[in-house]
């Protein structure tokens, strides 16, 4: 499935790429999804899961600012300035029906600011977050680890945590995935929020979402998938063995990490479940980080729950 021409929206300081999947909503109430992604991630990484959705149901999906077919923004990628330009591009495009929004990875934490930004409005309709971040992530399981660095230098981590092999992508999906991220435009602006990354915990634990009596959704639906980050670990793990990397101490501490991988990830994914009254907690015990890439029929199955949920509560 091939993406359509983008529609590029002026969000007041520079355009946006949005672009629109699936037949017009039949009525201005009909909820529609918008996807979202993680940090340094084509907005192609999800084409299978598009690919699956109900054939009349709406979604859209945008390149961030200084990535595919977007242009650079003035402002530094923090997550509370991509949050910003999300709420523009969402009130200039416009999408006016309700949201389904669905995110991966780092934008846990970009959807919780969109949130903080926005409240419960009449815009969002439910979430669907993909193995993804809150903001006690770096403090329970950091990504960021040294010892986790050491290991994985110089290893080719689509094949160390198995996604060359096991993606549900067709291969021209695949093939245009891999040049959207190979450009030296995407490498720029992937450097830029990865400087911005650590940073961003910190600004969204100080909003204190997850603690917000009533939850803050309310009873929209919040669906919540979890990877499994052992075996995306284990992979690079064994993949830096065979390249020598890593001290012994340094190999023992990331043992230890793996090992305990799971059970905290475990625990930050019911977090997410705090926003609302109303919500579901999976694993994709088959898959790591990238569940849209290897389980896109979770994902989707995620969507569905949440539109049972939308169309039982009216």
């Amino acid at each position: 499935m091939s993406s359509p021409d983008p529609t590029l929206v002026n969000i007041g300081t520079h355009s946006l790429a949005l672009y629109a999947h699936g037949p017009e909503p039949s009525s201005s109430q009909d909820p529609v999804v918008l996807f979202v992604c993680g940090i340094a991630s084509s907005s192609l990484v999800w084409a299978a899961v598009r690919r699956l959705l109900p054939a009349l149901l709406r979604s859209y999906t945008y390149d961030r600012s200084g990535c595919g077919n977007s242009e650079a923004s003035p402002l530094t990628p923090t997550a509370e300035n991509i949050a910003l330009e999300l709420s523009l591009l969402i009130e200039k495009a416009p999408i006016k029906n309700p949201l389904i929004i669905v995110g991966h990875s780092w934008a846990g934490v970009l959807v919780r600011e969109f949130i903080a930004r926005t409240g419960n409005g009449a815009q969002i309709a439910g979430l669907v977050f993909v193995d993804a971040n809150q903001e006690t992530s770096l403090q329970v399981l950091n990504v960021l680890d040294e010892n986790l660095a050491a290991m994985s230098a110089g290893v080719d981590w689509l094949s160390a945590q198995g996604l060359r092999a096991e993606h549900r992508l067709t291969p021209q999906e695949w093939d245009a995935f891999l040049r959207d991220e190979a450009t030296e435009k995407f490498k720029v602006q992937a450097d830029r929020e990865e400087d911005e990354y650590e940073a961003s915990f910190p600004t969204l634990r100080s909003k204190q979402l997850g603690k917000r009596q009533p939850p803050v959704l309310g009873d929209k639906p919040v669906y919540v998938i979890g990877g499994m980050r052992s075996r995306d670990w284990s992979g690079l793990y064994r993949a830096g063995v065979e390249r020598g990397n890593g001290t012994e101490e340094q190999r023992k501490c990331a043992r230890e990490m793996i090992s305990s991988a799971d059970e905290k990830s475990k625990g930050l994914m019911e977090g997410h479940l705090k926003l609302s009254t109303k919500g579901k907690l999976v694993f994709a015990r088959e898959s790591g980080h990238f569940v849209q890439l290897t389980q896109p029929d979770l994902v989707v199955d995620g969507v569905n729950w949440v539109l049972d949920e939308i169309q039982t509560s009216s």
